[in-house]
């Protein structure tokens, strides 16, 4: 099974934009349709070190990209005019639950205009057929009950960041209602989280503070050890975000909301994840203090049946698998970064034919 075929070539040669495209998702969201074929059009913040995996791949030299804020519809739209797409996929966001606390205007302002800015030029744009809005699994209303969350439960969200993203949801249900009849392109939202793997080097996110923990011969702190959550890693939830685009092209079914979570066994403690991670590093220690605030749920799991059984979509990695998938990701230099995210690509493809032949069709 080649890169193109799980997709049935929907990409190749096809223009296709993503938003966030300096970020970890979209750069790895960038590498795959390159590998499909597609021409790559990226919109996004510049990104905030040269350790980013945007950077360390140089897909500048490879993908054509815009440095913008979603914030800025003139902006936004020009670039949409000039790229022509015929998908597009918005991940460009504030995606830090502790960030969102100390400027819950940026965080609203980004996640909630940036997705309508974004839904806005798709509304303009005659040239697209399909388009995908990324948002969270932090959208539900969450009270801790540890029961999995379906697409139609209530949406919520105590913390600004959560809050957001619920209402880059109700955005987008809006467009979908209003503009549909009008012509505009059919739309669906994607709600993951918890996404792991290599090259992440987000503050605030337990990975990447591991590794800058081992990196500086310190130990590792961890402030939820007890809290639950569905660890993925990158390529699961991208491979559903392309697959609804590519059913979204021709079959109006794949329209409104998905959940993807990865399997049972990846529901795991924080504590859990930290000492799988450090054992396959082979090196560094943990030290477990005290949240100073309880910012974070201590159970999330999401019920992706829907998207089993409508688009064919299932997880394939094994706990064990996503971390040494995540490991390995962070090995090599800047000169083999995007040799690496190519292979472990062309690997996660590799899985895919090996165990789950028919995976994408219904």
């Amino acid at each position: 099974m080649s890169a193109t075929d799980i997709f049935n070539d929907t990409y190749r040669g096809r223009r296709v934009v993503v938003t966030g495209d300096t970020g970890f998702k979209g750069s790895w969201l960038a590498i795959w349709l390159l590998e499909l074929g597609a021409e790559v059009y990226g919109y996004a913040l510049p990104p905030r070190s040269e350790q980013e995996n945007f950077h360390e791949c140089r897909l500048a030299q490879h993908i054509h990209h815009t440095d913008g804020d979603v914030r800025d519809l003139a902006a936004l739209r020009e670039f949409f005019r000039s790229a022509r797409p015929e998908f597009a996929f918005h991940l460009a966001a504030q995606p830090l639950v502790l960030k969102s606390y100390r400027d819950p205007i940026e965080t609203f302002s980004t996640n909630v205009m940036g997705t309508a800015n974004f839904l806005e030029c798709v509304r303009e744009q005659a040239s697209l057929r399909a388009a995908v809005v990324v948002t969270t699994d932090k959208v539900y209303e969450n009270h801790g009950l540890g029961v999995p969350f379906k697409e139609s439960d209530r949406l919520g969200g105590k913390d600004p960041y959560s809050a957001s993203k619920a209402c880059a949801e109700l955005v987008t249900s809006s467009y979908i209602s209003s503009f549909a009849s009008e012509g505009m392109c059919h739309v669906a939202t994607a709600r993951a989280g918890n996404v792991i793997g290599g090259r992440d080097w987000c503050e605030y996110r337990l990975v990447p503070d591991i590794f800058r923990s081992v990196l500086q011969e310190q130990k590792v702190i961890i402030r939820n050890p007890q809290s639950v959550r569905p660890w993925q890693h990158v390529l699961e939830p991208l491979a559903g975000y392309l697959l609804i685009a590519a059913t979204l092209a021709a079959d109006t079914r794949a329209t409104g909301a998905w959940n993807f979570s990865p399997l049972a066994v990846n529901h795991v403690t924080v504590e859990v994840l930290t000492k799988k991670v450090l054992a396959a590093l082979g090196k560094g220690e943990y030290e477990v203090v005290q949240a100073p605030s309880d910012h974070e749920a201590k159970v999330l799991i999401l019920d992706s049946a829907r998207s089993q059984e409508v688009l064919g979509w299932r997880p394939i990695l094994s706990l064990d698998e996503t971390v040494r998938f995540t490991v390995d990701g962070y090995s090599g230099d800047a000169t083999s970064a995007l040799a690496m995210c190519t292979q472990q690509i062309t690997a996660y493809i590799d899985f895919l034919q090996a165990r789950l032949p028919s995976w994408g069709t219904v």
